[in-house]
């Protein structure tokens, strides 16, 4: 890690190790305790520049370029020694590992990575338990709530290999997804653009828009529900969908069954709020969005690999409740 001068201007040259990650990201990891939205306003303020340039936020940096970083100066109460809670070290549900990539098996109700509101994440807490690991990027993102397979770089050649083959819409991702609501067609496509925004408290958010970038997923019914055991808390229906992606933009499952009138069960931002309390009195306590699969070529050998994590244990009991009133009845 480059020594940063809080207060004087620093001077990096940026190595190998560091190229290809976007320079907001570069900064966050680097500049501790400095709030992202300062970091942000620092750049476009063009008070950091790479190779005496002006950039922006997304800029990808490269090796050999030097980054100027202005003296930065962080409130007492802000201080990381002082404040910032330890990250625990945590591994993770492990389904596929060897010297270049790394896979695991995602719980609900964790962060990838920290930021916005969140101290750690993921990749902090596995970097935080595997000490001497020189090298732990996160590939993609899965949301908080969102359960499954996650892809993490142990080589910042297969980070750069992964990026490329997710660029050319590879590899295949698929999801299984419970949405409220019955889904009428048994397989269809749904190719809506998706424009991000930001919500009311700050949040991040997305919808279906002209403005928005190019969005397609496929989705399959597996099952669906309507039975007594629904109407007597008053919902409708129930449908058990496998999505697969063809684009991976944030929110992208989500949205497009909010677009189908069948938002995903337990869905907090874009779900049926009275639904999803209906659905909590039946043990539905999160979102219903898991990761399953993954088909990929691995980045470096080219191997065809074929991943799957298992629906946790709390999904799988509500659909073998739903399952079985719906025999019963």
């Amino acid at each position: 890690m480059h020594p940063i001068r809080k207060d004087s201007v620093s001077q990096i040259t940026l190595t190998e190790h560091e190229a290809g990650q976007r320079l907001d990201n570069y900064l966050i990891k680097i500049l501790k305790g400095v709030p992202k939205s300062h970091i942000h306003r620092i750049i476009r303020a063009g008070e950091v520049r790479l190779d005496k340039k002006r950039c922006k936020p997304d800029t990808r940096i490269a090796a050999g370029q030097v980054l100027r970083i202005p003296p930065i100066r962080i409130a007492e109460k802000q201080r990381p020694s002082e404040t910032a809670p330890t990250t625990p070290a945590r591994e993770f549900e492990i389904v596929y590992e060897d010297d270049a990539l790394l896979v695991i098996n995602k719980p609900s109700g964790v962060a990838v990575h920290g930021g916005s509101g969140v101290s750690f994440g993921v990749i902090e807490q596995i970097r935080q338990a595997r000490p001497e690991a020189k090298y732990l990027e996160l590939v993609h993102r899965l949301d908080k709530d969102t359960s499954g397979l996650l892809m993490i770089a142990k080589k910042r050649s297969a980070l750069v290999k992964l990026h490329e083959m997710i660029r050319n819409d590879h590899p295949k991702k698929i999801y299984l997804a419970l949405g409220v609501g019955r889904l009428n067609n048994d397989r269809f496509h749904v190719k809506l653009p998706l424009f991000k925004y930001t919500g009311a408290q700050g949040e991040k958010m997305v919808r279906v828009s002209d403005e928005g970038q190019s969005a397609h997923t496929i989705f399959r019914v597996l099952k669906r529900y309507s039975d007594g055991l629904l109407h007597q808390v008053g919902l409708s229906a129930l449908t058990l969908v496998e999505a697969a992606l063809k684009t991976g933009r944030t929110h992208q499952i989500r949205v497009h069954m909010q677009s189908q009138h069948s938002p995903i069960a337990g869905d907090e931002r874009y779900g049926d709020y009275q639904a999803n309390k209906r659905l909590q009195k039946l043990g539905l306590k999160r979102m219903f969005l898991h990761a399953c699969e993954l088909h990929l070529d691995h980045p470096l050998t080219g191997e065809k690999l074929v991943l799957k994590a298992d629906l946790p244990q709390e999904l799988t009991q509500f659909i073998v409740m739903l399952d079985n009133q719906h025999q019963a009845v």
